[in-house]
Formats: C-alpha cells, structure tokens, sequence
C-alpha cells in the first residue's frame, strides 16, 4: 500500500482503524510544523529548565491528541488541528513551568511580550483610543458567538489563518505552516478585516483580533 498517494482524509481514516503506519505517514508529513512550534518555545523553555528533549516529548504528545481528537466533519484542516494542538500542549508546559518555579510574572504569554518585530502583544491587540478590549472582554458565550458569526463570513484559507491567528501565532508563523507567502497570509488578515467590521462595526472584538498593525 502505497501511503504517500493517499490525501490527510484518507490517512486519518485509516489512523481511527488503528493503521500506524497512516500515523507515522502523517507525522512525517507535518513533522515540519512540530519543529516551527517548537523553536518558538525552546528559548522560554530553556530559561525555565525544561530541556529540549522534553520539550519535543510534549509536542509529540500534542500531535497524539490532535489524531486523537481531531473531528473530520469540522471546517478546520487536520493540519490547522495539528498546529493548534500542539501550539497549546507546549503553552500549558511553559506556564506550569512559570508556575513551579514562582515565575509567573507576566513575560512570555504576557501582553507585555515583546515579539520579533518590535511590538508587544498588548500593542498588536489592542485600541490605542479606547481601554483594552482584551482586558474588558468577559462575556465568554458572547465572544464565542461573535467568533462563529466572523468564521461564517471567512473562506476556507481565511479561516485557517484565524484559528492560528487567535491561538497564539504571528503572520509569518502562519505562512510557514499553511505553505503561503507572508503577503498571502497579510492579504487573508486584510479580507478578514475587512469581513469583520461589516459584522462587528465598533464592537470589542473587531478591534481585539483585526486592528494589527504591520
């Protein structure tokens, strides 16, 4: 049986029918994302003793849950599922991490941290003329209905490029994993925008996730 011909549906089907080989396919395929996540983490890791080895352990283990986990029938792709799984899986170790060590002082999932480009999260999220929104935003069902109404509106690369937006990850990140150019992935964003404020005009959400400045 040839694995490589067969798509990701194909390969995750035959992963629910326990074919480990499919699965040891799939991780060759996306292997490439798993390193991306990783060496986001790795600096942060190492300051905080976590050894890279253990590390890439967990990332394993966030790709295990995103086979495990992963819903055929949903809109977003097994390798946008993979990335948020894994990209997740290495935050919870950092923070505990933070945790055990009595770090938890606002620096690498702060709004304080700084990014490669120069900018602080707070800076990228938030609306220089009003409060926070991302502070003030407490209404959880509300936020999850107004992320459904946007997704709704978003083509399929768009909404693959939200869901990684809002887990954490940066345009260039993005690019890498989805095998788009960076202009591709800064255009998606300005659609997104663009989509997004004839839903939510002046709404908080619409100035948390789509007022980036690049």
């Amino acid at each position: 049986m040839d694995y490589e011909e067969f798509d990701d549906g194909e390969l995750f089907m035959l992963v629910c029918e326990d074919d480990e080989t499919a699965k040891e396919v799939l991780y060759n395929k996306y292997k490439y994302i798993i390193d991306i996540i990783v060496k986001k983490y790795s600096l942060n890791a190492k300051n905080l003793g976590v050894e890279y080895k253990d590390l890439y352990g967990e990332s394993l283990l966030g790709f295990t849950d995103a086979i495990n986990n992963y819903d055929a029938n949903r809109e977003t792709s097994l390798k946008t599922f993979i990335s948020m799984c894994v990209n997740s899986r290495l935050q919870k170790v950092i923070l505990h991490a933070k945790t055990k060590k009595n770090m938890i002082n606002k620096e690498a999932f702060s709004l304080e941290h700084t990014y490669e480009d120069g900018a602080t999260l707070e800076e990228i999220l938030s609306d220089n003329e009003k409060n926070d929104p991302l502070r003030s935003m407490v209404d959880e069902e509300s936020t999850n209905e107004t992320i459904e109404s946007i997704k709704n509106e978003l083509s399929e690369l768009e909404k693959q490029v939200f869901d990684l937006l809002i887990n954490g990850f940066n345009y260039l990140e993005i690019a890498k994993i989805l095998d788009k150019t960076p202009k591709q992935i800064d255009n998606s964003i300005q659609r997104m925008k663009s989509k997004a404020k004839k839903i939510l005009n002046k709404s908080a959400w619409f100035n948390m996730f789509f007022m980036l400045n690049y």
